[in-house]
């Protein structure tokens, strides 16, 4: 028998302003890492296609709908989700400019930062966000 393993979905959104990267961040509603910065994301649904699960997720949390978004790493290891294994697959998109955010479902508050100057992040998503920096 094979243990249960969660998937989820998390969104890198990147905006360039003044020869800068800005990035939306969320700061978690609930627990682990209440109260916390994170990437926009959360679990897949049985039925839906991993793009659009990222693309749901950043709706829901931000507000912000993107039409494109590029699939740029899995992330996987063992413990990074004190909930259970989980293994997130992770999406970049970039747009033109920074748009306004609203956080809701299980987001406190959504906001641009300069991508050289995070707050302390959830899971793992300081190590994503080096990828996505890489990947560009």
């Amino acid at each position: 028998m094979h243990a249960k393993i969660s998937v989820t979905v998390d969104s890198v959104v990147l905006c360039k302003f003044k020869n800068r990267f800005k990035i939306v961040l969320v700061k978690r509603k609930n627990d682990p890492f209440k109260n916390q910065w994170a990437l926009p994301g959360g679990f897949v649904e049985q039925e839906e296609d991993l793009p659009d699960a990222a693309k749901r997720e950043l709706k829901e949390e931000t507000g912000l709908g993107v039409k494109k978004n590029e699939q740029i790493g899995t992330f996987g290891t063992p413990g990074r989700d004190p909930r259970g294994r989980t293994i997130s697959v992770v999406y970049l998109s970039l747009i033109e400019h920074e748009e306004k955010l609203n956080a809701a479902d299980d987001a406190a508050e959504a906001e641009w930062f300069d991508i050289d100057n995070l707050p302390d992040l959830a899971f793992d998503h300081s190590e994503i966000i080096k990828t996505a920096n890489q990947y560009l």
